[in-house]
């Protein structure tokens, strides 16, 4: 069994947010300057470290230690690709493999289908959470190349992650991909990009659906998808504005066996420290309580601790450890090593120390004793 932990690759400039908000710009200035909306709320969640630039091989390699070292086997870096285009790419090829420990250390990949938000943070109310120009379009020919192109960078390295030796690859919107293409064309799509990596010689693959919908999950076995599972599975997102994290993760835990039963497929459990998105939201001093009911603005998840976390990373890996795949297909996720404005990490912060990533550690020895 390997617990895998989730990347957020964002922590750099790129010239798209250059132009569209200043240059330099990145997400640390969200999070640095993120005030508390309400009595008690933990904001700003400051990194104990510092900001860093995850294209530094040696600001990475430090990061990837902690994780080595705290029972997190194996990294899923986010992959933005539409069409050819990649961004953020430097976080991966630059720090993450330029070092001498992220070229050892096990990695994957998760297509990121949906383009980041090109101007942060959000001031708008009166437009969708999903903006229609983040969905990225994609077809037979498309999904070929992509995979293509991940199997000769990424997939032929020794420490790529591999599930019963194939290499593993996860579609974070996988309701996006399956409703735009339909399930005949998500199926030759997938049907192409197997047919592709055989006849290259390339290492074959394990397809991961991430969040698919009621309406999509009973369809991904007959696209082609291999398992399922989920990157944050944690607040109700029409709930109310604040949710108890114990009470939310007893919730979601109970929902594991219910998607695998519904997708037909294996599940894959992912749990996360916590949920608070307040950095990518703008005007809430001024707004007080004309809040917009939907991210990043609502729900804020409270009460969240590292010994809570422990539990839940201790249920995951029981539920994991109980399923009858073999020892090298069972799976937990963590969303994530560095989602820090949305409020789930595990890198060391000014509140708890190495808490959070201490609690995968010794929730990973708690559900390895559970019967």
């Amino acid at each position: 069994m390997r617990v895998l932990a989730y990347v957020y690759p964002g922590w750099h400039s790129i010239p798209e947010r250059d132009q569209a908000f200043y240059p330099g710009f990145t997400e640390w200035e969200l999070v640095y300057a993120s005030p508390p909306r309400f009595d008690g709320h933990v904001q700003p969640r400051l990194p104990l470290w510092g900001r860093y630039d995850d294209r530094d091989p040696e600001a990475v390699e430090r990061r990837v230690a902690l994780c080595r070292d705290h029972g997190v086997d194996g990294l899923v870096y986010g992959f933005f690709w539409c069409r050819g285009k990649r961004v953020f790419q430097d976080a991966l090829d630059l720090g993450y493999l330029g070092s001498a420990l992220g070229q050892r250390f096990p990695f994957a990949v998760m297509w990121a289908n949906r383009m980041p938000r090109r101007v942060l943070p959000v001031r708008r109310t009166d437009t969708p959470v999903i903006e229609a120009d983040r969905l990225v379009p994609a077809d037979v020919d498309d999904f070929v190349a992509l995979v293509r192109y991940l199997a000769e960078r990424y997939f032929v390295r020794d420490n790529y992650l591999r599930v019963g030796g194939r290499a593993y690859f996860s579609i974070f919107d996988s309701t996006f991909f399956v409703k735009e293409l339909g399930v005949d064309g998500a199926r030759a799509a997938v049907t192409a990009a197997r047919a592709m990596l055989a006849a290259a010689g390339l290492p074959p693959l394990h397809l991961a659906a991430i969040e698919p919908s009621a309406e999509v999950v009973g369809q991904v076995r007959a696209v082609g998808f291999d398992s399922v599972t989920n990157y944050v599975l944690l607040p109700d997102w029409k709930g109310d504005f604040l949710q108890d994290y114990e009470e939310r993760v007893a919730i979601r835990a109970a929902e594991w066996p219910q998607l695998a039963v519904r997708a037909g497929l294996p599940y894959h459990p992912s749990v996360t420290p916590g949920w608070d998105a307040s950095p990518r939201g703008a005007d809430f001093r001024e707004r007080g309580e004309d809040r917009p009911r939907k991210y990043p603005w609502w729900p804020v998840v409270v009460g969240e601790h590292p010994a809570r976390f422990r539990a839940a990373v201790a249920r995951a890996v029981a539920f994991a450890r109980r399923s009858e795949l073999a020892d090298d297909e069972r799976l937990v996720f963590v969303a994530s090593l560095n989602e820090w404005s949305e409020g789930h990490y595990l890198e060391p912060d000014t509140r708890f120390g190495l808490g959070w990533i201490g609690a995968v550690r010794d929730g990973r020895a708690d559900g390895a004793r559970a019967p």
